[in-house]
């Protein structure tokens, strides 16, 4: 069994990230900005945004966090997203999710500027990603993508079931892992709270995503021998620890790991990869933006 160090890849990935701005720097050249707007004061999503400004600090991107109320209004933060489309100097920017209730959450991230879109929510981006088109492919299927190359492992002919169907990471797996080239060329099943008998699917499974915010869902005997399993739920589950609480994946991680192959750990499987790969859409925004 293999573990997919997703914060070892994450960190050679923003070495690599920084080496480019390091020359675009000697070259006088300006250097890439992520913005990222947050509403209200959610615990894990300012932990989040701040590691989002750290990892731009360390590749030496420009960023800029704009920090709104909960009480903020709908058009208020349409407003701020208008300012970010029309300012030059940021390359992309992101909308921390989830928004206040008062905010029709679709609403907003159709209103940011597909070209600056380096979440990769936009329907123009999805569409894009769908047609095989060059498009910003939503953080976290990015690093998924990412681990599956960088690992070498075998991806064509394979059975992928994915479980889960968000937009965030379902959906887009579903696609991305069905298209023609590496990572990619499998047969997916994507299942969700409605399948029935979900292990007899889950047990003929080369490849299982998952990414349905239950822990522990995903139990030994629903994987056949050596499956790739990789894990991208994320939820903290209380403890009597110091803290109060723990990280815990969608997998039962002590016994899925002894069947699987591969397998990614939560935390430092995943999660890192979101950050560098939200990095590499950035400097990708930055290239198409500037033409080079």
């Amino acid at each position: 069994m293999t573990i997919l160090d997703g914060k070892k890849i994450s960190n050679d990935i923003q070495n690599e990230i920084r080496d480019e701005v390091d020359k675009m720097k000697a070259n006088g050249e300006k250097v890439p900005h992520l913005a990222a707007i947050i509403v209200g004061s959610d615990g894990a999503s300012m932990t989040y945004v701040n590691s989002k400004v750290q990892a731009c600090k360390k590749v030496g991107f420009e960023s800029t966090l704009a920090r709104m109320s909960g009480t903020t209004s709908e058009l208020e933060l349409l407003e701020k997203i208008k300012l970010f489309n029309n300012d030059d100097d940021i390359d992309g920017f992101i909308i921390q999710l989830p928004l206040p209730p008062q905010i029709d959450t679709r609403k907003v991230l159709m209103a940011v500027d597909p070209d600056k879109d380096v979440d990769g929510f936009h329907p123009t981006n999805f569409g894009k990603m769908s047609l095989d088109m060059t498009s910003f492919i939503p953080a976290t299927p990015f690093g998924i993508l990412e681990l599956l190359e960088r690992y070498k492992i075998p991806t064509k002919g394979k059975h992928t079931v994915v479980i889960g169907r968000s937009y965030i990471v379902g959906r887009p797996m579903s696609i991305l892992m069905g298209r023609s080239g590496f990572p990619g060329n499998s047969t997916v099943t994507l299942t969700h709270e409605f399948t029935k008998n979900i292990t007899q699917i889950t047990s003929q499974a080369d490849i299982i995503i998952i990414a349905v915010g239950i822990p522990n869902f995903l139990k030994m005997e629903m994987i056949k021998d050596d499956a790739v399993i990789i894990d991208v739920g994320i939820t903290r589950v209380s403890d009597d620890s110091e803290k109060g609480y723990h990280i815990q994946g969608d997998v039962d991680f002590e016994n899925v790991s002894k069947r699987a192959s591969y397998i990614t750990p939560v935390p430092g499987g995943v999660g890192p990869m979101t950050i560098a790969m939200l990095l590499k859409n950035t400097l990708l925004a930055r290239e198409q933006r500037r033409g080079n």
